[in-house]
């Protein structure tokens, strides 16, 4: 089909192209630059007219043995694993 047409014909198809293509690619890289230069004006702006507060908050340690909600919760989680595996195995 190719050798039926004539070849000023083909080359200039070719050169249409190339033409988008290329005009295809230089948007889309202008697109990317002006978007990676988009967020790191945002997140310029941010970090200095908006700053993150850390509300501070006295910790004091707390030891498993302390909390029962933690006993607790290990021995649902436990329970459930279990539950889970004799499920499996049936």
């Amino acid at each position: 089909m190719l050798h039926q047409l004539p070849k000023e014909l083909l080359l200039e198809q070719v050169n249409n192209g190339l033409i988008l293509m290329v005009l295809g690619m230089g948007v889309v890289f202008i697109f990317l630059t002006l978007l990676v230069f988009s967020t790191k004006f945002l997140s310029f702006f941010v970090k200095k007219y908006l700053p993150e507060t850390m509300p501070t908050v006295a910790k004091r340690p707390v030891s498993a043995s302390d909390s029962p909600i933690a006993d607790t919760a290990g021995a649902e989680i436990a329970a459930a694993i279990a539950a889970a595996v004799a499920h499996s195995k049936r």
